[in-house]
């Protein structure tokens, strides 16, 4: 079973897909207003559902900060069977 996604871990793969280093990761920041692109989203996506996260690129879209992703992720971790 994957490890489960943690704030430091999401912090981090927020940091390499924006180049920065995680304490300089803003979570009121606007996903596409820091710089992620739909290729980059979809790659985050798709590691976070590696750790048992099911989520859609939509929901994620949907959201306007990283603090939204992050409280989607983090619900839906614990729906996780």
């Amino acid at each position: 079973m994957p490890a489960p996604l943690t704030p430091e871990g999401f912090r981090a793969d927020l940091a390499e897909y924006l180049y920065l280093r995680p304490d300089e990761v803003d979570l009121d920041e606007n996903p596409l207003h820091a710089g992620l692109d739909s290729l980059r989203i979809t790659t985050l996506m798709e590691r976070w559902r590696a750790t048992g996260v099911d989520i859609t690129f939509v929901e994620l879209a949907e959201r306007t900060s990283f603090a939204q992703w992050w409280q989607l992720l983090s619900a839906r971790q614990g729906d996780a069977p």
